[in-house]
């Protein structure tokens, strides 16, 4: 399967998605959804994508003119592959690739993020730990979007620390936008 980049520099660009059953990557009318929501905070913006999969979601960031983005994945094939496609795409210099699991990284990334979007496989509980890791760190605070995407009948992301800002709906897909909170 090929996802493609919607806007952006790399607008139409094919994100590849390598064989198999180790991603599932957001649909389009999804990731289309997101990136409209967010809006303009994504340039100039740093992001953490955990459970990166195909790379989709942090490459339409780049397109659309964010900073840095951190690809977190666990798989070692699929994590070359976003590696492979940074270098297609020219991004080197904008991309880190952590291959690892994501309660593993959240203890390794270094800096503030402004955008962190978790697409964990739908059969895992929400990121209870990770993000709560990253919360403590300082590496997500109440400026930073905070993005978990499940599966409508999934169990919402609820932890102290964090509210649910707005729920969005597409499908068998939600997008929980959470907030940090004191």
């Amino acid at each position: 399967m090929t996802m493609r980049i919607s806007g952006g520099e790399l607008r139409s660009r094919a994100v590849p998605s390598p064989r198999g059953a180790a991603v599932r990557p957001t649909p389009g009318r999804v990731k289309e959804a997101l990136f409209s929501i967010v809006g303009e905070r994504i340039a100039g913006a740093r992001v953490l994508d955990l459970y990166a999969g195909t790379g989709a979601i942090g490459f339409e960031a780049l397109s659309r003119g964010a900073e840095h983005v951190v690809f977190v994945e666990i798989h070692a094939p699929t994590a070359a592959a976003i590696k492979r496609t940074a270098q297609e795409f020219g991004l080197t210099e904008k991309v880190s690739v952590i291959c690892s699991p994501v309660e593993t990284a959240a203890k390794r990334v270094a800096g503030r993020f402004d955008m962190v979007y978790a697409d964990p496989p739908y059969a895992l509980p929400p990121p209870h730990l990770t993000f709560g890791r990253l919360r403590e760190r300082g590496a997500i605070d109440a400026e930073t979007i905070v993005i978990y995407e499940r599966r409508n009948d999934g169990p919402p992301f609820a932890s102290p620390g964090f509210e649910t800002a707005r729920e969005a709906n597409y499908g068998e897909t939600t997008l929980q936008f959470l907030k940090v909170v004191p």
